[in-house]
């Protein structure tokens, strides 16, 4: 990389909450955010947003005629670029590149619009223009009245770090100054979840955690979907940033099934060692993993580690047992998760490992995310 990129601002919306303070006490806790809800027909674990952040999603719906009709997802969207915005100092109208990605998109309406096309035989006037997948960024792009570039993608569970590489290599070719890339998925909807059942990766545990990410005896899948959004504001070198991308890597693993992931993950083996660049191993202090609570998705990751720092290991940790795979966004709610651990130079491990103390200071951290297909990439986030 050229420069050092400069997390901005960083905003986020999650089961957690989203302010500062609130994230960082549900972070100190044991507690997960997970609990039933019955959802459509059946009841499911699910990790949904706090009473109080729905209210405030609820008020942006209302704060202007055109947004009556969207998807959760985009208000969400919205939501979390407004604040990202303000807090990096930027102005409504100035030239901001925006690259926000789901990895379902607009799932609430397209079901409903879906199942009144199945009963009817019609559908709504506007299901077109507010299910398509450029629904995120031109209309944050409409709420910040930026005259920067605007693309959204999907590249399923990997698309907000996928957002980020983009915005990395627009901010380095010097076509854009200051970009908001990130992710917004409200896959809480009962196709969304029959799907995920259908695959026998849904938890049906009864004890414990319902989520048990990153507990390598476990005996069946355990993975629950969260909703949730976030972004960052990136800019070269800037000064007052939270925390810097210094490297970044990606992989595409060969697939042999729809769904599959290798044995030991080559591709976050490539992922991670082109993230490091020349940085020695022991410089890695501690790796947010994917880890979704599935068996081979966390061991296959948990090998792939293994295979890249032998035996000495960074601290390794997720947040997937607390607040539920958010498929497109979960990789920005884990660069939060990283962001924060430099910040407070505390590391926030999972109910499943031994307790851990700092012997040192931390000042680089990976941060990985996968998605269906073996589409890795790893960010390396330094202070």
């Amino acid at each position: 990389m050229k420069h050092r990129i400069s997390i901005t601002a960083l905003a986020t919306v999650s089961p957690l909450g989203s302010d500062v303070r609130t994230i960082r006490e549900a972070y100190t806790s044991k507690a997960t955010s997970i609990q039933k809800k019955r959802v459509g027909a059946q009841e499911y674990w699910v990790a949904p947003l706090m009473e109080s952040d729905q209210a405030r999603l609820a008020a942006i719906r209302l704060s202007e005629a055109k947004y009556k009709n969207l998807d959760p997802s985009v208000i969400m969207a919205l939501d979390v670029s407004r604040r990202a915005v303000a807090q990096a100092g930027w102005q409504a109208g100035d030239a901001i590149g925006i690259n926000i990605g789901s990895s379902r998109g607009a799932t609430q309406l397209f079901e409903q619009f879906h199942h009144e096309f199945i009963t009817t035989g019609k559908t709504p006037t506007l299901s077109s223009p507010t299910t398509t997948l450029g629904n995120l960024s031109s209309w944050v792009a409409h709420d910040l009245k930026s005259a920067g570039p605007e693309i959204s993608h999907s590249i399923t569970c990997s698309t907000a770090l996928h957002a980020i590489l983009n915005a990395v290599a627009w901010l380095e070719a010097g076509m854009a100054d200051r970009f908001i890339a990130g992710g917004s998925e409200a896959p809480l909807t009962p196709f969304t979840l029959a799907q995920m059942q259908a695959l026998k990766i849904y938890s049906r545990e009864t004890d414990g955690y319902p989520c048990k990410a990153m507990d390598l005896d476990k005996l069946r899948n355990t993975m629950v979907l969260g909703e949730g959004a976030g972004v960052v504001a990136l800019e070269r070198n800037a000064k007052n940033a939270l925390a810097y991308i210094t490297g970044l890597g990606y992989a595409t693993d060969e697939l042999e099934h729809n769904i599959s992931i290798s044995d030991e993950a080559v591709c976050f083996q490539k992922s991670m060692t082109m993230a490091m660049g020349d940085l020695p191993f022991s410089e890695i202090d501690a790796i947010v993993m994917h880890a979704p609570g599935t068996i081979k998705g966390d061991l296959s990751e948990y090998k792939a580690i293994q295979k890249v720092f032998g035996d000495k290991l960074p601290l390794l940790t997720t947040n997937k047992w607390k607040i539920g795979h958010t498929f497109g966004s979960s990789g920005v709610l884990s660069l939060e998760l990283a962001v924060l651990m430099l910040q407070e130079q505390t590391f926030f491990g999972t109910p499943f490992g031994s307790s851990i103390s700092l012997t040192k200071p931390m000042k680089n951290i990976l941060v990985n995310a996968v998605g269906f297909g073996g589409n890795a990439v790893t960010l390396l986030i330094s202070l």
